[in-house]
């Protein structure tokens, strides 16, 4: 809203202005937050522009020509400017500009020609006289002073062959510290109306400069970067016009990357091992004598980076280890402060030069829920700056240096590439295959952009629109299990649209429902629904069901108890929560569930998917029967063991509007599509088939009961991985619903992947020997709930636990010489089997007890495996050290003397293949 205010107070009671005159103007550059347009060519080329730097304010034109043209915009310009304090200031204005001072005459204003002074309101000059009293300028629109200057770049580039115009060009020298920039691009001239906005284009999506120049000094002697070894850095996205990626995965991922800020520049490691890395000194070397700029001034490094001022040292510069301070010419810090954000960023602005190093991927994982472009310290310096640390995780290795030429002409930027894609959009144009195949690093990169939230940035409301704008063109594919996504561009097209929308960064998100949902379903609501919410949490959150569902798009508002507000607990809608951006083909969109905190007395909520309504109760927490109200919503069908009567369930509830339906019972809850549901008439028998499963599945664990936490199973027309995979909830297809609600089918066909999803659940590392038994040991559980809860017998449970499947697993694994690296899944379970058969089901549960209690367990498989057999030895008394060598087990002579004197077991299965 300022940047619009600003906008209106400048260009008020201007309608067109008539640039067909004879000047040529410069394209302006624009970055940073506080920098807009006033003036916009339809190539979308900026004429004119605005911007704030400290307590001051600038005003910048293509033209010199353009302050005696248009005396009605100086006018307005100067009003914005004159510090509203300083009704009798005066306007200094460059002496060879007399014309404009006589223009003012009729203006209440006290004007005066000459040089530029101290003690001016306002200051007018061309952008060719300023090279001397640069400095002076920026101290003066820095405290509060207004500037207007004027002038092109083009002539002086042309004239100027050799030097970089952004930095070299004298207007550059001033007016780059707010953000705006003169290039040697020339301006389109014509009529051009004024519009009621700030104006925006597609067509304004190109980077400033094309870095050849830059990347020529940077990469110099430099072939490849070697980041091998441990360190796990982040993905740098790249998304300002003035900054660019120098080193890149095969996959495109930047991780070093570089960028002009005012009259100083940036050099961006996405890990800050990177900037002590003696593999990699040539290019850091390169990287200060170009943020030096030929100063040869001091390197300032944070004194934490001791091994940073070894490397950095060779280059010959006078390096301290020092916190930031005005005389350095480059400050060497890391991302994980913002303490010093301000000055940073002004040091830079100024003409300092800042290498950064860090990773945003910890925080990421330790700050959940939290947006790593607006909360992570080090974006807070780096946004501005057209560059960010994503929480996306990037493995070390040897990657190729880029060939200059290439990377010029044909290498990914954010800026270019939607620039291509809204060409093809708006104007037809085809893309490239290469283009193409840069669809979802573009997807993913608006929706990092759009998580940034800058609201009082114009280059970001900007970007917001036109994304919009593509929208609302080309609409989002109505992706459905019937219709699913395959295109890379209908991928794109997703990601935006449900982005957009996601972030609420439009004026009115609803516009855009339309275009990404077209058939909103209409379900009728409820009003002031109340729920009782009791949990005792231990060290996992908690899913806690409301029984109410919200349509795509719906908004609500929900009464939160004070027992609960801003202590960790937050809303979810949705109850599919696997993330499936990474498959080729979607049959829905990638990520559709929202979360919220509960921050407040009254918090609004909506999900763009819609979904059921949870409440999640963060670890170790504890209440009883606190009441939320939700105003609005749907209601879905919801069965409850001990609550939910099964008339009132046949008469009544299953036939809830709502698509999404739960069944809750002892242990387990299960969420599904209420298709499923509505023609179910006994609950309660589904009840006490799964009542009996998890109680069983208790029992072989060596647990109570009753689970301190009921597991979930949600079904979904797609899954991040597999056929189901277990977690808390554990994902299911949906074709596989029918299984868990038809008790008849359970006890014909069995169980096998839900039992086994479930045994998953119950897996514990001190037990465990991964990668050999991870899925294996989770299958006891599937083979004890068939035989004890189901009646099945052994052989039929599985087909790889009849007879004859059991020895040709034994006689393969023994017949490659009993290499463990060939023990995993059934063959590994063959193992537990035997001991089984000879000890039953009892000795694993005393096994489990005791690990229930047990401390100091290795962590290494060798040292594990010993101890399991040590443990399993003395619940059976005894020595099975011989069978499980027998397996190939690296036994050691301390566990045989540990068990030796329980009697062997002799006659054990594997005797033959001893």
């Amino acid at each position: 809203m300022a940047r619009k205010q600003d906008y209106y107070t400048i260009m008020y009671g201007l309608e067109e202005l008539d640039l067909k005159m004879n000047a040529v103007p410069s394209d302006l550059v624009l970055i940073g937050e506080h920098a807009f347009p006033l003036l916009m060519n339809p190539r979308g080329q900026v004429l004119m522009a605005a911007s704030h730097y400290g307590r001051g304010r600038v005003v910048v034109l293509g033209h010199e020509q353009y302050l005696t043209s248009f005396p009605g915009l100086i006018k307005n310009a100067l009003k914005w400017l004159m510090p509203s304090t300083d009704d009798d200031g005066i306007v200094g204005i460059q002496k060879s500009l007399r014309s404009v001072a006589a223009n003012l005459n009729d203006c209440p204003i006290k004007t005066e020609l000459g040089d530029f002074r101290s003690g001016l309101a306002v200051y007018i000059t061309d952008a060719y006289s300023v090279e001397n009293c640069a400095k002076d300028l920026i101290a003066f629109i820095k405290a509060g002073g207004g500037l207007i200057m004027a002038g092109q770049a083009w002539h002086w580039a042309g004239t100027h062959p050799q030097e970089n115009t952004l930095k070299n060009f004298p207007g550059n020298k001033v007016c780059s510290v707010a953000g705006i920039y003169f290039s040697k691009r020339y301006g389109e001239v014509g009529i051009f109306p004024v519009p009621k906005q700030i104006p925006y284009s597609w067509l304004a999506l190109s980077i400033g400069k094309d870095f050849k120049d830059d990347l020529q000094i940077l990469l110099e002697g430099v072939s490849e970067f070697d980041v091998q070894g441990a360190s796990i850095a982040s993905e740098v996205m790249v998304h300002g016009p003035l900054a660019f990626p120098i080193a890149l995965t095969p996959a495109g991922k930047a991780f070093i990357a570089g960028a002009y800020y005012g009259q100083g520049r940036v050099i961006l490691l996405s890990h800050e091992c990177y900037v002590a890395r003696n593999s990699l000194s040539t290019f850091l070397i390169n990287a200060i004598k170009w943020l030096d700029e030929d100063r040869k001034g001091i390197i300032g490094i944070l004194p934490s980076l001791k091994a940073a001022h070894t490397v950095l040292s060779k280059s010959g510069l006078d390096c301290q280890l020092t916190g930031l301070r005005k005389d350095l010419s480059i400050y060497v810090c890391t991302s994980y402060s913002d303490a010093q954000c301000a000055e940073i960023q002004e040091f830079v602005a100024e003409g300092g030069g800042l290498m950064i190093g860090g990773h945003a991927w910890y925080y990421a994982q330790t700050h959940c829920g939290c947006n790593v472009m607006t909360d992570y310290p080090g974006n807070h310096i780096l946004n501005k700056m057209g560059l960010s640390l994503l929480g996306n995780t990037l493995i070390g290795g040897l990657y190729k240096a880029p060939e200059i030429e290439q990377s010029c002409k044909e290498g990914y930027h954010f800026c270019n590439m939607l620039h291509r894609f809204a060409e093809h959009v708006y104007l037809g144009k085809e893309l490239t295959n290469h283009e193409q195949n840069c669809f979802k690093q573009l997807g993913n990169d608006c929706a990092s952009y759009l998580q940034m939230r800058c609201h009082d940035s114009t280059a970001y409301t900007s970007m917001v629109a036109i994304l919009s704008d593509i929208v609302k063109k080309l609409g989002v594919p109505q992706v459905s299990s019937n219709s699913p996504v395959k295109s890379a561009k209908d991928y794109l097209m997703l990601h935006i649209g449900s982005e957009l929308y996601k972030c609420q960064v439009l004026p009115d998100p609803d516009a855009l429902l339309p275009y990404i949902i077209k058939d909103r379903p209409k379900f009728p609501t409820v009003s002031n629904a109340r729920v009782r919410i009791s949990a005792k949490t231990q060290a996992c959150e908690e899913w806690i069901s409301t029984g109410l569902y919200l349509s795509p798009g719906m908004k609500t508002n929900i009464a939160v108890p004070r027992e609960i507000i801003r202590k960790n607990w937050q809303v979810q809608l949705g109850c599919q929560t696997d993330n499936i951006g990474k498959a080729k083909e979607l049959k829905r969109a990638p990520v559709v569930h929202e979360r919220f905190p509960l921050d407040a007395e009254m918090v609004q909520v909506s999900n763009l998917w819609g979904g059921l309504i949870y409440i999640i109760a963060p670890p170790q927490s504890k209440v009883d029967g606190v009441e939320i109200v939700v105003q609005d919503a749907v209601q879905a069908p919801y069965f409850k063991s001990g609550e939910t009567s099964v008339a009132d369930w046949v008469d009544r509830i299953c036939q809830a509007p709502a698509p999404w339906a739960e069944l809750e019972f002892e242990n387990i809850i299960m969420t599904l599509q209420s298709e499923f549901i509505r023609n179910l008439d006994r609950p309660d028998e589904v009840a006490k088939l799964w009542d009996t499963i998890m109680r069983s599945i208790a029992d072989l664990a060596a647990k109570p009961g009753k689970f301190p936490r009921k597991e979930r199973f949600v079904a979904d027309v797609q899954i991040s991985g597999g056929f189901m995979h277990s977690g808390y909830p554990i994902m299911m297809h949906t074709v596989s619903v029918p299984e868990l609600v038809n008790v008849q089918e359970a006890y014909k066909n069995g169980l096998w992947g839900q039992i086994h999803e479930l045994g998953h659940n119950q897996q514990r590392s001190v037990w465990e020997f991964p990668p050999h038994t991870t899925e294996c040991t989770c299958n006891l559980w599937s083979v004890y709930v068939h035989e004890e809860v189901l009646g099945w017998n052994r052989s039929k449970v599985y087909p790889s636990l009849t007879p004859e499947s059991r020895q040709a697993h034994i006689k393969s694994y023994c017949d490659g010489g009993k290499d463990l690296k060939n023990w995993s899944t059934c063959t590994a379970l063959e193992t537990y089997m035997q001991l089984q058969d000879k000890f039953g089901w009892d000795a694993f549960k005393k096994v489990f007890t005791i690990y229930h209690d047990m401390s100091g367990v290795p962590n290494n498989n060798a040292e594990k495996m010993n101890l399991y057999a040590e443990t399993f030895s003395k619940v059976v008394k005894m020595n099975l050290c011989p069978f499980f060598e027998a397996w190939g087990w690296p036994i050691q002579p301390d566990t045989q003397k540990k068990i030796s004197h329980l009697p062997e077991w002799s006659d054990h299965p594997m005797v033959q293949y001893a």
